[in-house]
């Protein structure tokens, strides 16, 4: 059997964005990916289908592996023909123990690659508003470790020269000797009133920033029961932070918020949630595909191969869109069979998706319902007139039946139907239980009722009690009618049925709005 091959890839400092793309590729490709805890497990969405994922992550009471095991993990995946990325919070170079795991593989003639990653060292102080370097400071710095390892073979620190070095000083891992790092830098000649930096889950939305001087740090660090993981920062560009934080300045900063929109259109709602400094939880617990039952494939195919007979042909929704072209497409019927309607959209966003296909709404109501879009076509409805409306399995029935009360000749026709989806959901249910979910969001009334038949299918004895610490946004009053009767408090409703609107009804007016133009 042939070798496999090992990436070595670093993280990053936490926030998964970090990450290089080369380190992405690797995670992408990999057979199997062996992670430890400050790697973002959101990086393991990114694996292809049937890869598997081994922990070896260590807590700060609690190794899952040692090192030496973990080295041979690496070997044994390799020689079994596999292709390993081990993925390591910040750099591996830096503190990673990289060299360790390098060695071994290469005595074992096994290919292996080392992929660089942004170091906690300067991206966490970079994220808590600290530059470790600024001209009118310091022109340098130095990376210490912050507990040294047992029957090392280096030589101790020098913390007498150390203390008279004029850069910043940046200690990883280091919460626990705390005390005794500021006792040998003052010991060593450092003013006692220098300023000092703790910041813990760097990057993360966990993100928090202490600060004191050497002489008080400890105390303030007992006082408010601040834990590891935590760089610490040591030096007078400290005193740059309250002018340069920005991270924990952004409007969603800290709000933990489940997407249970279909995975293929959630991107744009879960990367405006991320740049306004939330973290994005996907769950989608709807999965969009064509028509599976026949006699709704046959009704579909026979509305398309009779396009021409249409006086109007009405979107409701964007997939409604792209599915409908999709299955003209698929059936090779030519989209000039349309010549003779007219098409009206529900929506911007419904109306640039026709747009794509070279085709433009003649209506767009001010609203994006469907009754706000009879409203604005009304005056050109006649009874006779015949009407396409190309939807999903579940859609509603306000619409049809007042074209049908107008004396309209009405088709219905799935272009699209949505299935549970359930995968993901188990990490979701223990989030819930530990209150660490703030907010859930709704883009249809399907994500409602999904979310609720998932949670219930995954073993949940009570899906509603779990949800309802949590805040409720819906993008629209029909989604919000369907909460409230599952029996959720919808907190959140913007006033145009848009992702735009719905993150902005997410948090309050700050005075710096100007910058979060969405």
């Amino acid at each position: 059997m042939d070798k496999g091959v090992v990436y070595l890839v670093g993280a990053g400092p936490g926030d998964p964005k970090l990450i290089t793309i080369r380190g992405l590729q690797a995670v992408e490709r990999a057979d199997v990916v062996v992670y430890d805890r400050l790697a973002s497990p959101r990086l393991l969405k990114h694996m292809k289908p049937g890869a598997e994922k081994i922990f070896v992550g260590k807590l700060p009471d609690k190794h899952m592996l040692k090192q030496e095991e973990i080295n041979q993990l690496l070997v044994d995946l390799a020689l079994q023909g596999k292709t390993v990325t081990r993925l390591k919070g910040g750099d591996p170079s830096v503190f990673g123990r990289v060299g360790e795991e390098a060695e071994l593989l290469a005595e074992h003639g096994i290919r292996f690659e080392i992929v660089p990653g942004i170091t906690s060292a300067i991206a966490v102080p970079a994220y808590a508003g600290i530059p470790v370097t600024h001209r009118d400071f310091t022109s340098s710095f130095s990376i210490v470790t912050g507990h040294e390892y047992q029957n090392k073979t280096y030589s101790n620190v020098n913390w007498e020269n150390l203390s008279q070095a004029s850069g910043t000083l940046i200690f990883l891992m280091g919460v626990a000797n705390l005390e005794f790092i500021c006792n040998r830098l003052i010991d060593g000649g450092k003013l006692p009133t220098t300023p000092v930096a703790l910041i813990r889950w760097g990057t993360w939305m966990e993100q928090e920033t202490l600060t004191g001087t050497l002489i008080n740090i400890v105390a303030k660090v007992k006082a408010a029961n601040f834990q590891s993981p935590a760089v610490i920062i040591v030096g007078d560009v400290v005193r740059l932070r309250e002018k340069l934080a920005w991270f924990e300045k952004k409007p969603l900063f800290g709000r933990r918020i489940l997407v249970t929109r279909a995975r293929s259109q959630a991107s744009e709602l879960v990367n405006q949630i991320e740049d306004l400094g939330g973290e994005a939880v996907e769950f989608p617990v709807i999965r969009i595909q064509p028509p599976s039952k026949p006699d709704a494939k046959e009704a579909l195919a026979a509305a398309l191969r009779h396009l021409a007979d249409y006086n109007w042909v009405l979107f409701t929704s964007v997939n409604g869109v792209e599915h409908f072209f999709h299955q003209l497409r698929h059936h090779r019927i030519d989209v000039r069979g349309l010549a003779g309607a007219r098409v009206a959209a529900v929506g911007p966003k419904t109306s640039e998706a026709l747009e794509r296909y070279g085709i433009f709404a003649e209506a767009l109501p001010a609203k994006f319902q469907g009754d706000e879009l009879l409203a604005a076509i009304q005056a050109e409805l006649k009874p006779g007139q015949r009407a396409l409306l190309p939807t999903a399995d579940i859609a509603k029935e306000y619409l049809p039946a007042k074209l049908r009360q107008m004396g309209l000749e009405v088709t219905e026709v799935d272009v699209y139907e949505t299935v549970l989806e359930t995968s993901g959901g188990a990490d979701v249910i223990e989030l819930l239980r530990q209150r660490a979910i703030h907010i859930i969001t709704f883009t249809s009334s399907s994500t409602v009722t999904n979310l609720l038949r998932a949670l219930t299918e995954l073993g949940a004895d009570d899906a509603l009690d779990l949800l309802k610490p949590c805040q409720i946004a819906c993008i629209g009053p029909m989604t919000a009618r369907t909460a409230t009767d599952a029996g959720l408090s919808v907190d959140f409703m913007p006033d145009e049925a848009t992702v735009n609107a719905l993150v902005k009804s997410l948090y309050i007016k700050h005075s710096n709005d100007r910058f979060y133009n969405i």
